[in-house]
Formats: structure tokens, C-alpha cells, sequence
């Protein structure tokens, strides 16, 4: 039996707005075993990002339990969190959040320069990045910086950058949004392959069907509750040649 790597039992996350309260999360329970990959859907506001970013270790709740790999997020210090983010979680921000001063080479190699744990030698460093940013496509624009690029570039960056420490989890906040669907496609099919090949856990929070289609397990979330969990009942790798066929016939 593949192990748990994410627990949530009652979570509840809630926000002040003024004089009022917004409740996010309204007690949630959510597992996820190692190796899965899996779609979060539902339409804006219904908790997706709030889902996201309390497995990614961003946001505490504010009542019930997140277990992340093992760990009581609500128990850890401050240093120990921004720990399981670098060493465990790899997260594709919708909003990309690239360093603006770094080139894109210096974006995906900066959190293997975090890393003191297991350090890797600089070459290592510089052959993983560049392995990953050729893997997304964009070797010829290594030496750019954030504003050089158009959207669907940094988004493609910010791709690379959360891959590139080969984390247990990787998050993805609608990774396919700012991408045309063959850069789509290309992306998915490396993100399936690495799901595949090194069981990496994927969790998407997606409008995208798309996304969908690679997803093994789709889990419905509106109102900060959800309503349907369920396996999708194929392989993602025969979704991913249907996928492929569709596209080859499309004009």
C-alpha cells in the first residue's frame, strides 16, 4: 500500500474582512498517497488556492489537522515550515512569483542554492537547472529576466524552478493557464512522466479539462467544502494518447 503523504482532517480556514469573517475552508478532509496525481476543480472562490496553499505549507489553518509528509504543519516553527516547503513541496504559482533582479537560469537554480542539507556541487546546481529549463523549453532565453518574458514564459520558468529540487509534492495553481496548448501538452506529458518515473505526487488546482484528462483523481471543491472525490478510472497514460491523438487531429 503506497503511504499517505497528505492528511487534512477538519480543516477549517478562516479570514478576516473587516468586520466579518470569511470562512475559506469549512472542514475539509483530504488524503492524498504518495504517487498520486490529481485534479482539485471548482469554480472561483471555492476554496482551490486556500486547498493549495495549506498543503503547501503557506497558509495555517485555523482549526483541524494538516499532516504533510508525516508532519503536524500547525506544531512546526517558522523555520521548519519554510524547511518542508524547500525540501518537500515544489509550488507553481499562478502569479509565477519569479525574483525580477535574477535571470531565468538564476530563478530555477536559487532553491538548490538554498538547500544546506544535502548540498549538491555548483556544476550539479547548473546541470539540473539548465537540464530543467531545456526539458520546459527556453534554453535560449536563459540569460533573460522576468519582464524580458511574456507571460507563458515565466510561467514556464516558474515550472522548472519547482521541479528542479525533485520534491515529493508539487503543487500547481492552474499551471496550464498562461500556456498555448501545445506548451500545454509538452508540459503535462513532463509532468506525467516524472509522476511516473519517480512516483513525484501532483496535485493541480485546474479550470483547464485539459488538465483534467491527466488526473487519475478528480476532487470537486465549491464553497470551501467538497462534493466529489473520485478516481477517474483510466491510466494517465492512455488519457495522455487519447490526448496526443486529438491533438494530431486538430487542423
Amino acid at each position: 500500500m503506497p503511504a499517505q503523504i497528505i492528511s487534512l482532517t477538519n480543516i477549517r480556514k478562516e479570514y478576516p474582512l473587516g468586520e466579518t469573517t470569511v470562512s475559506a475552508l469549512k472542514g475539509v478532509d483530504f488524503s492524498v498517497d504518495e504517487g498520486e496525481l490529481l485534479s482539485v476543480v471548482g469554480p472561483s472562490g471555492s476554496g482551490k488556492t486556500t486547498l493549495l496553499n495549506t498543503i503547501g505549507c503557506i497558509d495555517k489553518p485555523t482549526s483541524g489537522t494538516a499532516l504533510i509528509d508525516g508532519e503536524n504543519i500547525a506544531t512546526l516553527s517558522d523555520d521548519a515550515l519554510t524547511d518542508l516547503r524547500l525540501y518537500t513541496v515544489g509550488f507553481i504559482f499562478q502569479s509565477f512569483n519569479l525574483i525580477p533582479v535574477l535571470n531565468v537560469l538564476e530563478n530555477v537554480e536559487f532553491p538548490l542554492l538554498l538547500m544546506k542539507k544535502n548540498a549538491i556541487s555548483k556544476t550539479e546546481i547548473r546541470e539540473r537547472a539548465e537540464e530543467l529549463i531545456e526539458k520546459v523549453g527556453l534554453l535560449g532565453q536563459m540569460k533573460q529576466r522576468p519582464a524580458e518574458l511574456s507571460g507563458g514564459q515565466r510561467q514556464r520558468v516558474a515550472i522548472a524552478r519547482a521541479l528542479v529540487t525533485n520534491p515529493k509534492i508539487v503543487l500547481a495553481d492552474e499551471p496550464t493557464a498562461n500556456l498555448d496548448s501545445e506548451t500545454g501538452f509538452k508540459i503535462l506529458e513532463l509532468m506525467r512522466q516524472l509522476n511516473e518515473e519517480r512516483r513525484t505526487t501532483f496535485v493541480f488546482s485546474t479550470h483547464d479539462p485539459d488538465v483534467m484528462q491527466y488526473a487519475r483523481r478528480v476532487v470537486k471543491i465549491k464553497d470551501g467544502l467538497i462534493t466529489h472525490d473520485a478516481a477517474t478510472g483510466k491510466p494517465a497514460n492512455q488519457r495522455a494518447k487519447a490526448a496526443s491523438k486529438k491533438k494530431a487531429r486538430t487542423p
